[in-house]
């Protein structure tokens, strides 16, 4: 992954997102990241994103966060959005591969919005050893 993919995905996401829901949202930031618990993947902080433009586009916002992830090598094995909460703003569109702990929290969990705060676009099940 280059400083150049990086910012060329950012780029790309934010302009495919315009595109698709014919508004002004901005991608401001895009982390690559890896956490102490063993996740790692990508955050994309938005601005002008609402709860309704991912359930309207939900198909395609999927397809896009899956693409966007191989582009900066992401596993996407858990696509979610976070939501402001006591609004209906997304805050960041987010793209992880799980750790054990955390995917059984995330597998117990049944829904869209298992918190406030989250919108699950897709969860990988993993097969049972």
């Amino acid at each position: 992954m280059t400083l150049d993919n990086l910012l060329k995905t950012r780029a790309n996401l934010e302009e495919r997102i315009r595109q698709l829901i014919g508004r002004a949202v901005m991608v401001i930031e895009l982390d690559l990241f890896a956490l102490p618990c063993g996740c790692s993947g990508y955050t994309a902080n938005t601005r002008g994103l609402a709860l309704d433009d991912l359930e309207v586009f939900e198909e395609h916002f999927l397809k896009l966060l899956k693409e966007s992830a191989e582009a900066v090598g992401v596993s996407p094995g858990f696509i979610f959005a976070r939501i402001i909460p006591g609004t209906q703003e997304i805050a960041a569109l987010n793209v992880r591969e799980l750790c054990p702990r955390c995917y059984s929290d995330f597998a117990t969990t049944s829904g869209k919005r298992p918190r406030p705060d989250i919108y699950i676009f897709h969860l990988v099940k993993r097969k049972r050893k």
